[in-house]
């Protein structure tokens, strides 16, 4: 990466001028600035001048060299009542702001997931970005409304995502700083659309598998099979398989909840094969002083050695180590997501699948072709691991509709006709 620093300064009325050196990675974080324009001619992206983007281009570039005109000041915008002196801090004062440990500790302590803290302290990043850095105890239930009404109409975020906003700022304000907060008034609630899971017909689940092989062909098995979600299909351990009795039971799944799901015969040859080499490769890290993987809660310091042990290894190891935040000693993850989600999408291209299917279609074409042998819906819940069973009707809605229920009226319709009346 080039050391030459990011330059932001202003451009004609309105607008910023932000100037970055080039990578792929730099121009994915600016394309996701709402109203970002690039120009052709003079190289350099514009952007809104207002607070918020300021703040959200400082974010985006944690850690790196940012130079910024010494006129350009933070503009209060006509909707915001934000303080016009309000400035926005160093890019790497972000990252390490005393709040967000705060808030990092707070759910370690109540044993949230890694992925749940690092949503909460994003969010909380993000709205102290916008309101230029402020004291966060300073604010209330006025700023957060500001906040999530411009998630709604400046960001055009959805109703989950903006329900997620809420739920982190609230985590932030009663669990971190002890406030509580009242009724917040004219929030501009995006609005929540009732969608259908995509689900694939059985022929395009064999036409997406057979283009698929070694890891990623077991991991879409146990996706479709199972009706496991992506990162509990990632973070199965060994001890977790039952082969005798051909089933699998998923800990910690959704929830923090556990529960039983049948192992795919049809995997279960290649499966032990695949056990046998990530066996082989922990006993080598075992010879090498390695072999550790991460424990769940506290169960590292009341068995020193488990995190050692075979029954704990990952079935679908990283391919190399990584250093322990924590310990600072080298450790060996488990396949990382992404590594999933490309391989399916490289087979649905390959396939010539039109629908837009991911990891988590298999999970629902699981559940819908369940329900289509016959199985009854609370079976499906409990293997699909839902609490509520409302949850789990929407794929008897995806049943009901289209030719399967209902019968076109149209059919009927050209039944007598013949093929050069249509």
């Amino acid at each position: 990466m080039s050391a030459e620093p990011i330059r932001i300064r202003p451009g004609e009325e309105g607008r910023l001028i932000v100037q970055i050196p080039y990578s792929p990675e730099r121009v994915a974080k600016i394309k996701t600035v709402v109203g970002r324009r690039w120009h052709r001619q003079e190289k350099h992206w514009t952007v809104p001048r207002t607070d918020q983007t300021i703040g959200q281009v400082l974010a985006l570039f944690p850690g790196e060299p940012v130079e910024i005109d010494l006129g350009l000041r933070p503009v209060k915008r006509a909707h915001c009542n934000r303080p016009t002196g309000a400035q926005v801090a160093d890019p790497s004062v972000s990252e390490n702001h005393p709040l967000l440990e705060r808030v990092r500790s707070a759910a370690r302590a109540r044993h949230l997931s890694r992925h749940t803290e690092q949503t909460c302290s994003q969010w909380a990043r993000r709205f102290m970005s916008f309101h230029g850095w402020r004291p966060v105890a300073e604010m209330g239930e006025p700023e957060i409304g500001q906040f999530l009404s411009s998630l709604a109409t400046e960001s055009h975020m959805s109703a989950s995502t903006q329900n997620q906003a809420l739920n982190a700022l609230l985590f932030l304000y009663h669990e971190v700083l002890e406030k509580r907060i009242g009724l917040i008034q004219g929030v501009v609630r995006a609005k929540r659309p009732k969608r259908l899971p995509v689900v694939l017909t059985k022929e395009e689940v064999r036409r997406l598998l057979v283009c698929l092989s070694g890891t990623p062909w077991l991991m879409a098995m146990f996706l479709y099979g199972a009706g496991l979600r992506l990162m509990e299909c990632c973070r199965l351990r060994v001890k977790d398989l039952d082969l005798s009795r051909n089933q699998i039971v998923v800990r910690g799944g959704k929830g923090d909840k556990d529960r039983y799901t049948p192992l795919p015969t049809a995997v279960k040859a290649l499966l032990i094969q695949h056990l046998k080499a990530v066996r082989q490769q922990h006993e080598e890290d075992l010879r090498q002083g390695l072999g550790r993987v991460v424990l769940p809660h506290a169960l590292e310091r009341k068995y020193p050695n488990a995190s050692r042990e075979w029954g704990w290894q990952w079935v679908f190891p990283a391919s190399s180590h990584y250093i322990d935040r924590d310990t600072g000693e080298r450790r060996r993850h488990h396949l990382h997501e992404s590594v999933m989600q490309k391989a399916i999408k490289e087979a649905r291209l390959k396939a010539g699948i039109a629908k837009p299917a991911s990891c988590h279609t298999l999970r629902h074409s699981f559940a819908t072709h369940l329900l289509e042998d016959g199985y009854d819906i609370r079976t499906v819940q409990e293997l699909l691991g839902h609490t509520d069973v409302r949850t789990t009707m929407i794929y008897t809605h995806v049943l009901n509709r289209g030719g399967r229920g209902v019968r076109s009226p149209a059919d009927g319709l050209v039944d007598g006709l013949s093929p050069l009346q249509l």
